[in-house]
């Protein structure tokens, strides 16, 4: 067996969600337990596929109109990496269990994420550029209406996110998993938020269902060619806008989760980064990092970190006797370096 082959088993048996936790979103601001947590990837059950705010529980909060939007957040004029490091926090309002951005109430998490951000000021000389990391578009376990398993946050939770965002100096990203659904429509529902200089796009292959398959039965896939119509749409929405580069977030954990990656194309309109995006003890990240992130490589990479996944077993092949989250000098250890680090 392989080195390669052998990670690829061992993500099968030690990545159980890859980028997902315990539970989906819904639009009215509750959670909803996956039916299974020992799948490939965790079986979603919400079932509506809606847009609107008419199901949302009021948050309490103002709404800000999308074009105030354009008045607040960080004065992006230029490419961000390599220049600054990319520290987020990943989930959704709706789901305390997708990750930190919705774990906490909308203060506490961004002190969180402020004095995590700290640390990794004070371990490299890269500046930090903060970030919310949204589920915009999640992956459902039932069809719903149109079929295509999936739900699209409404306008009025995306907006709350990127106002969080913008008030707090920080950029924000928009994270689309299709299900079973085309991704250029997806792209465009999308389109008048990115075309605010701090926000950005994420498109997640573990959901990205060809096959056909029930997300959350499979892990899905994008070919070169999807990677590369997100790159074109995000260059068009900067060339008409007159925007400094766009980031795209690519996430993978498995050799199968994107095919033909020489085919991917760069354009100075867009920086690509290539997510590791699997959970499990250190040496594994590490050694996913190498076999599907630095030995297949695009533009810039990224790293994943989970607060409560990475904890479930010790790494046998370190010096540590109870399980441990990486720390940025660990991370900072890999080469080429990470200019992406998010956490769930």
């Amino acid at each position: 067996m392989s080195k390669m082959t052998l990670a690829a088993s061992l993500l099968t048996t030690v990545f159980l969600a890859g980028c997902q936790s315990n539970s989906k979103p819904t639009e009215a601001g509750t959670t909803r337990p996956d039916s299974t947590q020992q799948a490939a990837v965790a079986a979603p059950t919400a079932t509506s596929s809606a847009t609107t705010d008419s199901t949302q529980a009021s948050t309490g909060e103002p709404m800000s109109p999308l074009d105030s939007l354009r008045q607040i957040g960080p004065k992006i004029t230029g490419a961000i990496m390599p220049n600054k490091r990319i520290i987020a926090y990943y989930g959704n309002p709706h789901s305390k269990k997708m990750g930190a951005l919705g774990e906490y109430p909308r203060e506490d998490m961004l002190r969180r994420l402020d004095n995590q951000a700290k640390e990794w000021a004070n371990a490299d000389s890269v500046p930090v550029q903060t970030a919310l990391h949204l589920v915009a578009t999640s992956a459902q376990g039932a069809p719903g209406k149109d079929g295509y398993y999936r739900m699209r946050m409404s306008d009025k939770t995306i907006r709350k996110v990127i106002r969080w965002a913008a008030e707090h100096n920080s950029i924000c990203f928009l994270d689309i998993q299709i299900g079973l659904a085309p991704l250029g429509p997806e792209l465009e529902y999308m389109r008048q938020y990115l075309e605010l200089p701090y926000v950005h796009l994420g498109i997640d292959p573990e959901f990205s269902m060809k096959t056909g398959a029930r997300p959350g039965t499979k892990i899905g896939s994008y070919d070169a060619a999807d990677v590369n119509q997100a790159v074109n749409f995000l260059a068009d929405v900067a060339k008409k806008n007159n925007l400094p580069p766009k980031i795209l977030v690519v996430h993978r954990f498995t050799q199968g989760m994107i095919k033909n990656y020489k085919n991917i194309k760069l354009n100075p309109n867009v920086q690509i980064v290539m997510h590791m995006d699997g959970w499990g003890p250190p040496s594994l990240k590490m050694d996913s990092y190498r076999d599907y992130i630095v030995k297949e490589p695009v533009q810039y990479t990224g790293f994943k970190l989970f607060y409560k996944n990475d904890l479930k077993k010790v790494d046998m092949n370190s010096k540590h006797k109870s399980p441990h989250l990486m720390t940025p000098d660990e991370v900072l250890a890999l080469t080429p370096k990470v200019l992406y680090v998010q956490y769930q």
